[in-house]
Parts: structure tokens; C-alpha cells; sequence
């Protein structure tokens, strides 16, 4: 049977966008069943420890910077380091992903669309006119999934993914989950390929 990752993540988040497209052909290699976990990070940071970007100290907001730019340089995908409309509101455009799972649909083409959407091309994805056109572009009913991410359900949904992730002991994004062990962050894909690889055990904490 296909192993089961729990994926979460936020398109609010730069690491999300360099790690979705390795993530996903990782996935497809090893044939994993992704379980979808679009989370608030603000929330996942409060109930963490966590701090957001604006309050962290300016080394480590400096130090983020070069990362970043290291980052898009290996990864070889366009990268605003501080684009216009950030930070911004994903909920929506985080809902969008669990509206087209729950229609049965891939969430895959939207979250590349989005985070590019962000990350390369400066749009807004707090506008739901903007959501809607990406939508769209990216070959999903936009009319059909925007009103589905409206719906309590939804937002049900959304929060009980941060539960989960608090649970599961994770407090970024990205975050996959294997059986209980966490890998944090697009920099940790070659640990989890190679977990997958060996099919080994998940590695406990305790």
C-alpha cells in the first residue's frame, strides 16, 4: 500500500514554494499517498512558540534573506525576496487547496500556481479576484472551488489542520509527517526520500 505523508503547509510560505515541486516529484517516485494540510502559520506559531517574520530579530530576518537567495540559486526557480503584498492573508487561497479536496480533485497545479503566484509574480492572493483568475489559470472551476472555500466546512477544516499540526508536533511550514516522525522545512526532502527509500521505521524523539 502507498505509504501516507501528511503534508503541511501555507502558501504564505516561501519554503512551501521551493519545496512543493521537489516534494511532488519525490512523491510521485516513491507513490505516497499525500494527505493535504493547508495551515495557518500564525496560529501553528502562537500555539509553538513561534514568532512572525516582522518580529524576529533582524539577524535571523537578515539570515532568512540569504537562505533565500541561496535557495532559489539551487532550487532554479524565480524568487521575490520581499514581494509587495507580503505578508498577506492565505486563508482563502489555503482553503481553495482543502475546497478541491474535498471535491476530490489534486490540489497539486493550484498550490504551484499560488505559490508562484506570490513568490515570482507579485500578485495578491489575499484578493479573491486574484485567487479566482490563478484558479482559472491553473484549469479548476474558480467560481466552483471559490464558493466551497467559503463554506463552514471549509473552514472546519482548516482548523482542524492546525490541531493536527500541533498535535503532530509540527510548527512550520513545510512540514511531512511520516508515521509520526517530522521532517521540517524543503531542506529536509533528502531525508524524507531517503526514509521513504529504505522503508524504514519512523525514528522516534522519546
Amino acid at each position: 500500500m502507498p505509504r501516507p505523508v501528511d503534508y503541511y503547509l501555507s502558501v504564505a510560505s516561501p519554503w512551501t514554494y521551493l519545496g512543493h515541486a521537489p516534494f511532488m516529484e519525490l512523491a510521485r517516485r516513491h507513490g505516497v499517498e499525500i494527505r493535504w494540510k493547508p495551515v495557518l502559520l500564525g496560529e501553528v506559531f502562537d500555539q509553538t512558540g513561534g514568532l512572525p517574520l516582522a518580529r524576529r530579530h533582524p539577524a535571523r530576518q537578515r539570515y532568512r534573506l540569504l537562505e533565500l537567495q541561496r535557495w532559489r540559486e539551487a532550487r532554479g526557480v524565480p524568487l521575490v525576496l520581499q514581494p509587495p503584498h507580503f505578508p498577506f492573508d492565505p486563508s482563502l487561497a489555503d482553503r481553495a487547496a482543502i475546497a478541491i479536496v474535498r471535491s476530490g480533485g489534486d490540489p497539486a497545479a493550484w498550490l504551484a500556481c499560488a505559490h508562484a503566484g506570490v513568490w515570482a509574480r507579485e500578485e495578491n492572493l489575499a484578493d479573491p479576484a486574484t485567487v479566482g483568475a490563478l484558479l482559472a489559470e491553473a484549469g479548476y472551476d474558480a467560481p466552483a472551488v471559490l464558493a466551497a472555500a467559503g463554506e463552514p466546512e471549509a473552514a472546519a477544516a482548516y482548523a482542524r489542520n492546525r490541531d493536527d499540526a500541533i498535535a503532530a508536533g509540527v510548527f512550520g511550514a513545510p512540514s511531512w509527517v511520516v508515521d509520526g516522525e517530522v521532517f521540517w522545512g524543503q531542506d529536509r526532502l533528502e531525508l524524507l526520500d531517503a526514509m521513504l527509500a529504505s522503508q524504514r521505521e519512523a525514528y522516534r524523539a522519546a
